[in-house]
C-alpha cells in the first residue's frame, strides 16, 4: 500500500514526484541505506539553481572578477556581491531576480561570480555597479531555431549548476556556506498532486499545465536506481 506524490512548479513549466510505501511512512521503520549526503546536496542545488532561472527566465549571464592580485576572501566576496546587486537594483529602479555562484579561479587567482538575470540591463550600469574589477554579460544563443526564453534560461541553469556543484570547501571556503544565492521574493511556487499511480499525478499536473509533458525520466528506467520509485517532467 502506498500513494504517489508529485510537486509541479507551473512557472518553471517541471516537477517531479515519487511513490512512498505505507510501511515506509511508519515511524521506526526501515527505509533503505542512508544515502550520499554531499551528492543528495548537490543534486538539490543543481535542481534548485534549475526551477529557479526556468521560472524567472533567467537568460543573460555574467561574469564578475577582480582586478590585481584578485581577492581569496569568501567573506568579502559576498560583502561585495552584496553590494553589487543593491547598486545594480538602484540603476535598473527595480527589484529583479537574479542567482549567483562563486567560484575559484584556476591557476590560484582567487574568486570570481558567475551571475543569471532575466532582463536587459546596461554593460555600463553593470561595471559602475561592480567596480571591483572586469564584468562581461551575454544573452544566451546557439539554440535551436524556435527556442524562447524558457529553453536559455534552462541552458543559464546548466551552466551555473556546474559551478554549484563544485566543492568550494576544497579552496578555501568556510563550510556551511551556500553553494548559490538569489534574489529574494522569486523562489517558484509548487503545487502538489497525489495519486495511486505515476501516470494518475502525472495526468493530474498535464490537465494543471494544459498540455503533455516534453519529456519523461522514470526511475524504472535506470537498473541501478536503489531508491523509492521516482519520475520527474518537463513542459514547453
Amino acid at each position: 500500500m502506498g500513494s504517489w506524490g508529485f510537486s509541479l512548479f507551473p512557472d518553471a513549466a517541471e516537477g517531479g514526484g515519487s511513490f512512498r510505501s505505507a510501511v515506509a511512512a511508519r515511524p521506526g521503520s526501515w527505509s533503505g541505506p542512508p544515502a550520499d549526503s554531499r551528492e543528495d546536496a548537490a543534486h538539490r542545488a543543481r535542481t534548485k539553481v534549475r526551477r529557479y532561472c526556468a521560472a524567472n527566465r533567467l537568460n543573460r549571464l555574467g561574469t564578475l572578477t577582480y582586478a590585481g592580485e584578485g581577492n581569496h576572501d569568501p567573506g568579502q566576496l559576498r560583502l561585495d556581491v552584496g553590494r553589487f546587486f543593491k547598486r545594480l537594483r538602484l540603476a535598473v529602479a527595480q527589484p529583479f531576480a537574479y542567482l549567483w555562484v562563486p567560484e575559484w579561479h584556476p591557476g590560484g587567482h582567487g574568486l570570481h561570480v558567475h551571475f543569471a538575470v532575466g532582463r536587459f540591463i546596461l554593460v555600463g550600469d553593470i561595471r559602475e555597479a561592480w567596480g571591483a574589477g572586469h564584468v562581461h554579460i551575454r544573452l544566451l544563443g546557439d539554440l535551436p531555431v524556435g527556442s524562447g526564453a524558457l529553453d536559455e534560461a534552462r541552458k543559464a541553469a546548466g551552466y551555473l549548476s556546474k559551478y554549484v556543484t563544485k566543492d568550494l570547501a576544497s579552496g578555501g571556503q568556510p563550510i556551511g556556506r551556500h553553494r548559490y544565492e538569489v534574489a529574494q521574493g522569486f523562489q517558484p511556487k509548487g503545487e502538489r498532486f497525489r495519486g495511486a499511480t505515476a501516470d494518475d499525478v502525472l495526468d493530474q499536473a498535464s490537465a494543471r499545465m494544459g498540455a503533455e509533458p516534453i519529456e519523461v525520466w522514470d526511475s524504472a528506467d535506470e537498473p541501478e536506481w536503489a531508491r523509492p520509485h521516482a519520475i520527474a517532467a518537463r513542459w514547453a
